[in-house]
């Protein structure tokens, strides 16, 4: 059966001399993986449209097993992720996050708009990181691990202004409860305000949002933590992440 669809690159792996398999994150049918055959030839039609991040329509025929590409066209490939090194970083680890935590055939509720706003986003410019750290937060509803934003995880009052989050009840903690949890992480109303903002917003009504250093780096360790607590999810980019910023931290040293 053939099969088209709109749909954005999440992964390629080499298979054979000649082809390779891609994994596609459809608008019509969730994570699929199709093989390319002939896409690692310099002269294949398939050679820019298999790309990472590339958005665009493909079709491809679905029998028993894995499927078979045969055409494809891009809407957009989002030059700059493919030019700017940070930035294809940080357009990797939302990819990639979204092909560890979505199961195969499955569709996911507005998923595929995200992933498309988050890497036009991107190409446009917005904050790398912050957009990153939206998608960590819209992607917990998936995992099925949303924490509490919306009131005190313990005693569920939404009368008490959250003074700190607790990675062991799953969300904010009010002055009364913030005694029950000693290890919680301290926050101040802005940056409750603020992690509300990144799992609500509308990705294509964020605009240029200015986040200062240590807010983003409170944000990721809170993010990080809870991810790795309730999630599990081991993510490659996230580690090359983290050596981007100890070199840009001992470069910043040996300026000093």
């Amino acid at each position: 059966m053939l099969k088209k669809v709109e749909a954005v690159v999440l992964k390629t792996i080499d298979y054979g001399e000649t082809n390779k398999v891609i994994t596609l994150y459809t608008k019509e049918a969730g994570k699929v993986a199709v093989i390319a055959k002939g896409a690692k030839k310099p002269s294949s039609r398939f050679s820019a449209i298999t790309q990472p991040f590339v958005y665009g329509t493909f079709l491809y025929y679905q029998g028993q097993g894995l499927g078979s590409l045969s055409q494809g066209e891009a809407i957009a490939s989002f030059k700059l992720l493919q030019s700017d090194v940070l930035v294809s970083a940080y357009a990797s680890y939302i990819v990639e996050l979204v092909e560890k935590l979505t199961e195969e055939k499955k569709v996911y509720m507005f998923l595929f708009d995200w992933l498309v706003l988050s890497l036009r986003q991107l190409n446009d410019g917005i904050d790398p990181e912050v957009l990153a750290r939206i998608m960590d937060m819209k992607m917990l509803t998936i995992a099925g691990a949303k924490p509490e934003l919306d009131c005190c995880a313990s005693c569920k009052s939404t009368e008490r202004d959250p003074v700190a989050f607790s990675i062991s009840f799953a969300g904010f903690l009010c002055t009364r409860c913030r005694a029950e949890d000693e290890r919680a992480y301290p926050v101040s109303l802005q940056l409750a305000k603020l992690l509300r903002l990144f799992y609500y917003v509308e990705i294509q009504r964020l605009g240029r949002i200015s986040v200062k250093p240590e807010t983003k780096n409170k944000v990721k360790t809170i993010i990080h933590h809870y991810y790795d607590d309730y999630v599990g999810v081991q993510l490659k980019t996230r580690r090359f992440l983290e050596q981007i910023e100890k070199l840009d931290a001992n470069a910043f040293r040996l300026d000093k």
